[in-house]
């Protein structure tokens, strides 16, 4: 199997990162299967997907005329056996949980045809995690996107059991869809940019859980010194607070990390108010209009 057999891609979760991939392998001219378990999640999916493609016209990125061939080649199904019997390669983007993972991959194992490759979009867990309840582990690995439209890079990352052609093909396939293949030599938690990114948002988290300077100071500090245009709290807040302190929460009960657990606990008094960032309207900053794109934010002035 090669790059070119591979002609129908399924999606399974039709959230954020479900809906950039999807539409991201659309662009380059694959046929997806959109699949989630509730009909009504797929039809709010398939809107965000033509709003994000009505912005990539305005950015240029995208022709007026070629949306409605894009949007064409994207379906979705509540169907298991219809999102599945005829895929050639399958991205997961489900909650992070590997019981649920496995438990979803073993049941498209038995509808999939098997040359199907299966990969994860998991963001903290490890594929040796689930690889066996895939019930194809030879053909696992994670596929790993960052944001498919905006940040190019994808990470490869296979288990112990992954077979090398695998790997091969999925490096292949990545820069079939105009993304930047990372391919790892060994598992590793946050792949690699997000082992630094990770880091980095730790370390903030740790200095606001401790009140050692306020959410706006210490985004002021990264901002300033490494004339980024976000500091580490503006990031949480566009990557979604919730998403973070799941994250967050799980490594630091493996872990048993007592400072991990300390900064869950102040995410989750965000997430629990339901300010979990941009995509709420408030998070540790308030949107549309947030303190840190006013033109003083750096001086702290008023």
């Amino acid at each position: 199997m090669n790059v070119n057999d591979i002609k129908k891609v399924l999606i399974i979760g039709s959230g954020t990162m479900g809906q950039q991939i999807g539409l991201q392998c659309a662009l380059n001219g694959y046929n997806v299967v959109l699949y989630d378990i509730k009909d009504e999640l797929l039809e709010k999916a398939m809107l965000r997907i033509q709003k994000i493609a009505r912005r990539l016209v305005r950015g240029n990125q995208l022709k007026e005329d070629e949306v409605s061939a894009v949007m064409a080649r994207i379906t979705s199904t509540s169907s298991a056996e219809k999102a599945g019997k005829d895929a050639d390669l399958v991205s997961e983007s489900i909650p992070e949980d590997p019981e649920l993972k496995g438990k979803v991959f073993g049941q498209f194992n038995v509808i999939c045809p098997g040359h199907t490759i299966f990969t994860t979009n998991t963001s903290s867990l490890l594929p040796s995690q689930f690889a066996a309840a895939t019930g194809r582990p030879e053909r696992f690995a994670a596929l790993h996107f960052h944001d498919a439209q905006m940040a190019p890079v994808v990470d490869i990352m296979p288990h112990p059991g992954t077979a090398k052609e695998i790997v091969d093909l999925l490096h292949d396939f990545s820069l079939s869809i105009k993304q930047i293949p990372i391919v790892m030599h060994k598992e590793n938690n946050g792949y690699v940019f997000n082992a630094m990114f990770m880091t980095l948002l730790a370390s903030a988290l740790t200095l606001a859980a401790r009140d050692v300077a306020s959410i706006e100071d210490i985004d002021r500090s990264f901002v300033g010194v490494m004339r980024s245009p976000l500091g580490p709290f503006a990031l949480m807040d566009q990557i979604g607070i919730d998403t973070v302190y799941k994250i967050t929460d799980y490594w630091a009960n493996v872990s048993n990390n007592n400072q991990g657990k300390r900064n869950a606990a102040f995410l989750k008094g965000y997430v629990d108010q339901g300010h979990l960032g941009s995509k709420t309207g408030r998070g540790f900053y308030t949107y549309p209009d947030p303190a840190f794109l006013k033109p003083n934010f750096l001086t702290g002035q008023k």
